[in-house]
């Protein structure tokens, strides 16, 4: 943890899914640096050991399957036992897989949706409550780029994200009078074991080199690189900042000028 920084998020309790590595990790340190305390949700506690022993006085690892409904009600109460109310939600569990449409199954196609869409509206049911009885709250969607357009070979992924597009604007016009506020980042190519997932298997199917696969992702980004976890983490404690707080119903893409396009 960084001493120079404002420890303005104090008293916070924030709960960020998908916490265990890449965007996700990065979220919680950006948080943890500002002071707040910090529930972890992954599938694996042993994969959120590392972090939460970084600050064990101010953060605590809870475990779900976020499309799982039950389990999502467990952890977020185990959290609650810890930490108090969720003053902020950070919806950042997804996953992403690549086919032609022709050879995306339902199974696929429910993954998905189970995954990337449900489990961001069934740990925003198990947030709502606490924002809303305490009428202040801030909800940020980790979406993707691929829910602001299309792109081949991950029509399920990116209509998932559309879809958390739709649920953000939407809620955030319900909530919005309550002292909540409902946004959604949306990264580009980022640095993460998802994007290096997609350039082995680019590899694989291609027979490209890594330099070579790594040059066909990062070509969209008009600043010829991969946006970094980091990155996405600073726009998100930006939304969830007293700032932000007439920021309501966006979806910010961050991606070196890839979008608008």
């Amino acid at each position: 943890m960084d001493a120079r920084q404002p420890k303005d998020l104090q008293g916070q309790h924030v709960l960020v899914t998908g916490a265990a590595r890449g965007i996700g990790a990065a979220i919680v340190r950006a948080f943890a640096a500002r002071g707040a305390q910090v529930s972890l949700l992954g599938r694996s506690a042993a994969s959120l050991a590392p972090l939460v022993a970084e600050d064990e006085a101010n953060r605590v690892a809870v475990t779900a399957d976020v499309g799982q409904v039950d389990q999502v009600a467990a952890a977020f109460e185990q959290a609650r036992q810890r930490f108090g109310p969720i003053t902020v939600l950070v919806n950042n569990a997804g996953q992403a897989k690549s086919a032609p449409f022709g050879k995306t199954d339902e199974a696929a196609w429910r993954q998905m949706l189970d995954v990337n869409l449900m489990g961001t509206v069934l740990c925003t049911q198990a947030a709502l409550p606490d924002m809303l009885q305490a009428k202040a709250g801030r909800i940020v969607n980790v979406a993707s780029t691929a829910g602001l357009t299309g792109y081949a070979y991950v029509t399920a992924y990116a209509a998932a994200k559309h879809a958390v597009i739709g649920l953000t604007r939407s809620l955030a016009l319900e909530v919005a009078r309550h002292g909540i506020t409902v946004n959604a980042v949306c990264p580009g190519y980022t640095e993460t074991d998802i994007l290096r997932e997609s350039i082995a298997n680019v590899m694989a199917k291609t027979g490209r080199s890594e330099a070579e696969a790594r040059a066909q992702f990062s070509a969209g980004n008009p600043q010829g690189r991969f946006v970094q976890p980091e990155e996405v983490a600073d726009a998100v404690l930006w939304l969830s900042s007293p700032g932000a707080a007439s920021v309501n119903g966006q979806s910010i893409a961050v991606c070196g000028g890839e979008l608008p396009r």
